[in-house]
């Protein structure tokens, strides 16, 4: 043993022992800028000291705030989570053998944690003001906050809060009343909230949150459009198209004017299509815009009018087509078109005209007989022309009873035929009878033509003919009989002569015996003409 203390003397007058100063640092150094609600760790070091004796206070004798950790060499004092009341000067005491040792760092505490929250309505409707909060958590110290409300890149509002004392960390808030415009949909509201504080090195020092607005507006400047324009041919297809601003989209409702300012609904869309307009298309179309949103509504109206050639649309007999004589006939013939079409009624057989007019009744007082026939209905503009034809049926009695006897000039032994017409409508049925001596009439014939071979004695007398129908009847009659004779050299000849009566409708047939004592010398035949000359 005692070799090996000499031995280790040797060695220590060969290699001198060199001891170390004693010495102390605290890390971080100097001034230490800290979040609160973060972690902190201070540590006090040394050197040259080989049983170091820690301690930690604040320079006020405030609690630490932390746990201290003393080891061999060093010693931590750990603040976490990092409070308000870390907000010191720290001072860390080293004693040791060879001496004692102090050093000091300041603790500077801020909080700016997260970003803005903005609170603002997810369904703004323009013109109502809507307010927006801008909430900032948790910051200290307060006086230094500035907060900016934004629209896009413009300005809205700013706050400072120089005058706030607040000793802790708070939530501040900002409040501004918004006036949304419809042109602000999809543009963004920014809060920037900022906490610029000299000599404090930390980031961020700014801090941004943004939200999309989303406004309700409208309906708004609604308009329609007519494709090919508001005055299509008839026959053209028709777009009408209803153009409105609005958000959310607005339901659209399409609806027409009618007489007595009744309205026609038609579609909910927002183009309606005529695929084939026609003169009863034109008229006042509206478009009605609904925002289920915003509760508004718009109107926009536009005047359609349909041009081209007339199209007669009415052509009629009142009461009827089939009308009887005596009764007041109306005839009405109207057209539609654009321009107004000029109408011409007329009948016809003579093309006189009974009326022009763009809409009217034509009046026939007591029609009569020679008014049947068919009439025609004319509408015409610069575009063209249409016609239409009706037929007017008018029923009446017989007319015009006729009897005709052939020859002229009766001889016995030859052929007579007598024939009755008469006009009707419908037409008269046709009967003859002939009187025989007891007064009596007997019918002898229902043909409208009789004929008589070898005229004889017996064949003469009154014959009457009957025309009738279901509106009436009406009689003729023609006698037979002689009026003289003619004279010839060697004999004597009976001359036969027809002698006609009329009988009225209502009036019963009487036989007008006429006796004529007169005698003739005639030099060939004989005329009937002459004999109806007679005088009774």
């Amino acid at each position: 043993r005692k070799i090996k203390v000499e031995k280790a003397a040797e060695l220590m007058c060969v290699f001198p022992f060199v001891v170390k100063a004693f010495e102390m640092e605290i890390i971080p150094a100097e001034r230490i800028v800290a979040q609160i609600g973060g972690t902190l760790i201070l540590t006090c070091n040394t050197t040259g000291c080989a049983s170091p004796s820690f301690s930690w206070r604040t320079q006020m004798d405030s609690p630490l705030g932390g746990k201290v950790s003393n080891h061999r060499t060093y010693s931590t004092l750990t603040m976490n989570p990092v409070g308000i009341v870390n907000s010191h000067s720290y001072l860390c005491t080293v004693i040791c053998e060879r001496g004692k040792k102090e050093k000091s760092v300041k603790v500077e505490l801020y909080s700016f944690p997260s970003d803005p929250i903005i609170e603002i309505s997810p369904s703004l409707v323009a013109g109502e003001p809507a307010p927006v909060i801008c909430r900032i958590p948790d910051v200290y110290p307060s006086h230094h906050l500035e907060v900016l409300l934004k629209k896009d890149e413009h300005v809205l509002h700013e706050k400072d809060f120089l005058d706030d004392d607040s000793t802790n960390t708070e939530t501040k808030i900002v409040t501004y009343t918004f006036h949304p415009v419809a042109g602000d949909a999809g543009k963004e509201i920014t809060c920037v909230a900022r906490l610029p504080i000299a000599d404090m090195d930390f980031e961020p020092k700014e801090r941004t949150s943004s939200q999309k607005l989303n406004v309700n507006f409208g309906p708004q400047n609604t308009v329609i459009t007519a494709s090919p324009g508001n005055s299509p041919m008839e026959g053209d297809s028709l777009n009408l198209t209803c153009v409105t601003q609005s958000n959310p989209p607005a339901q659209i409702v399409w609806s027409k004017y009618l007489a007595e300012e009744s309205i026609q609904h038609l579609i909910k869309n927002n183009v309606l299509f005529i695929p084939r307009v026609h003169f009863n298309d034109s008229g006042r179309y509206i478009c009605e815009v609904i925002n289920l949103v915003t509760n508004k509504t718009e109107e926009a109206t536009v005047d359609i009018i349909i041009q081209g050639a007339p199209v007669i649309t009415k052509l009629t007999v009142e009461p009827s087509t089939t009308v009887q004589e005596g009764e007041n006939v109306s005839i009405q013939c109207s057209a539609e078109s654009n321009p107004p079409p000029k109408i011409i009624l007329r009948r016809k057989s003579d093309n006189a005209d009974i009326g022009t007019s763009s809409a009217r009744s034509i009046f026939l007082p007591s029609v009569m007989f020679q008014n049947g026939g068919d009439y025609e209905c004319v509408a015409e503009n610069k575009y063209g022309n249409s016609k239409s034809e009706i037929t007017l049926n008018v029923k009446y009695g017989p007319k015009n009873t006729i009897i005709t006897v052939f020859p002229a000039a009766l001889k016995e032994g030859e052929t007579v035929t007598m024939k009755c017409t008469s006009s009707g409508n419908p037409a008269p049925v046709i009967s003859w009878k002939k009187k025989k001596a007891n007064g009596e009439s007997e019918k002898i014939s229902t043909n409208a033509t009789i004929t008589i071979q070898n005229l004889k004695n017996q064949d003469l007398g009154l014959y009457e003919c009957e025309a009738y129908n279901q509106f009436g009847k009406e009689e003729k009659a023609v006698e037979l009989y002689v009026q003289g004779l003619l004279e010839e050299p060697d004999q004597m000849i009976p001359l036969i002569i027809a002698f006609s009566s009329v009988a009225a409708v209502a009036v019963p047939a009487v036989a007008i015996l006429i006796y004529v004592s007169r005698q003739a010398k005639i030099n060939g035949s004989y005329s009937l003409v002459k004999a109806l000359r007679l005088k009774v």
